[in-house]
């Protein structure tokens, strides 16, 4: 049954994944399950519901990000990651970017690390740290910082952006179009895109917002 949810959803989205890929997305589900029994990684506990909120909510970033980033190897940053959404679904669906899931709970983490054993994925690791103490060392930070119902646009960008590449991007998975938190953000950040998704199976807003660093500050 789940995995005719799912091959129905990336169907819908337009994504075309290998046989081993979506058994890696349900494999992935299935630790998500497990694991949350024990650790409390997500509120939502109803498999059908973990599929939809949660997996298909994810895969729809697929395609904005691979349009974004067109495909390239890149490093991306998921800020807040909880139980690895998106990143971890990043990591199974898109196998030339690296991945690295930042969390401040510790158990968040290592799950993502158990992800990334159990799932054999070896673009993907889990980081046990506050976001603001990941700085861009000489040649290194992240091309995409991404966030999925994270915080604020605000704090959101000003936390990350010590971890951020030149020439790097926000993503921000959000609900309805968040127009207040947009006309919040300081004149150091530039929204260049707002881009609405839509999830198989569920009806609510969702939307990516698209931001970088003003380049005339």
């Amino acid at each position: 049954m789940s995995q005719d949810v799912l091959t129905s959803g990336l169907r819908a989205l337009g994504l075309q994944l290998s046989d081993e890929q979506v058994s890696l997305l349900l494999d992935y589900l299935a630790l998500l399950q497990k694991w949350n029994k024990v650790y409390n990684l997500t509120a939502v506990r109803d498999p059908a519901e973990m599929m939809t909120y949660h997996l298909l909510d994810s895969l729809a970033a697929i395609g904005p990000l691979l349009r974004q980033t067109g495909g390239q190897p890149v490093k991306l940053l998921d800020v807040g990651s909880g139980g690895g959404l998106p990143g971890v679904v990043i990591a199974i669906t898109c196998p030339q970017i690296d991945v690295t899931c930042v969390d401040t709970v510790g158990k968040k983490a290592a799950f993502i690390q158990q992800a990334a054993a159990a799932l054999k994925l070896p673009n993907l690791r889990g980081v046990h740290a506050r976001v603001e103490s990941l700085r861009a060392e000489e040649g290194a930070g992240f091309d995409v910082v991404c966030s999925r119902a994270f915080a604020s646009l605000v704090d959101f960008t000003a936390w990350s952006s010590p971890a951020l590449k030149p020439g790097a991007v926000w993503m921000a998975m959000k609900g309805k179009h968040p127009s207040e938190e947009i006309a919040a953000l300081p004149a150091s950040v530039a929204v260049f895109h707002v881009e609405q998704l839509v999830v198989p199976g569920l009806d609510a807003e969702r939307c990516i917002v698209w931001l970088r660093p003003s380049p005339s500050v």
